[in-house]
């Protein structure tokens, strides 16, 4: 517990860092690199394209619909929620959620830049989800569930706030093979979203022990963050 509570307080205080500096937490990456099309964030203002703390592009592979109801778990800025909102239209919604203050007020400021009217943002941390049951069409979330220690639990609030029939499209970090402990209690490692990552194998396990029981990998490439070789996954389940 007292880990769990360190490792929270490192990833605050690193994206409070990001949110502040307006960089990325992927130096190396760009929005596009990463699975965005130019097509996609040309209309975003650049402050808010340009500023991309994911390793892939869930909005892209989502289907989503109009009218439909969307989290966006680890907001951060604000980009994919902002994407989703284009696709749901005015009668759909989509809520991003945060555990990091300082990134709650720019993606806020950006909503409000922006003027995007469907698109809320909210404090809470992925285990305790302040969003109400079977209330959500999609639950999406970009390179955040492997800072979260335990990620049972965050699946099962994600299959908890889930509508019956409501998927999520998840992208998130893997490795291949399980990391040394000295990667593991690196706290630089760990913020950087590589120290927290579980195996393939690990990884869909967890999902399906929260509940969910048809999952798909639907994209997956090699990258290499903060020297480790690691596999950028996109992933979808359903709630049945």
């Amino acid at each position: 517990m007292k880990r769990n509570t360190e490792i929270k307080k490192e990833v605050k205080k690193r994206y409070g860092q990001l949110a502040k500096e307006g960089s990325s937490c992927c130096p190396d990456y760009s929005c596009c690199d990463i699975g965005y099309s130019i097509e996609e964030i040309k209309d975003l203002p650049s402050d808010i394209s340009e500023f991309s703390l994911g390793c892939g592009n869930p909005v892209a592979l989502s289907g989503l619909k109009k009218g439909e109801f969307v989290l966006d778990i680890g907001s951060g800025g604000g980009l994919d929620a902002f994407l989703a909102s284009k696709k749901v239209g005015p009668n759909g919604r989509v809520i991003g959620i945060d555990m990091t203050k300082e990134m709650l007020e720019k993606a806020r400021q950006n909503a409000r830049k922006a003027n995007y009217k469907n698109v809320e943002f909210r404090l809470g941390e992925a285990e305790n989800i302040p969003v109400k049951d079977n209330s959500i069409d999609l639950v999406m979330s970009n390179c955040v569930i492997n800072l979260v220690p335990d990620k049972e639990k965050v699946y099962r609030e994600i299959y908890r706030v889930l509508k019956p029939g409501g998927r999520f499209i998840v992208s998130d970090l893997v490795t291949e093979r399980g990391l040394d402990e000295s990667i593991k209690n690196n706290p630089e490692k760990l913020v950087a979203c590589v120290g927290g990552a579980l195996t393939e194998k690990e990884y869909i396990h967890t999902i399906k022990k929260a509940g969910f029981k048809k999952i798909k990998i639907l994209k997956k490439s090699s990258m290499v963050v903060s020297g480790i070789n690691v596999l950028s996954e996109t992933i979808k389940g359903e709630k049945r």
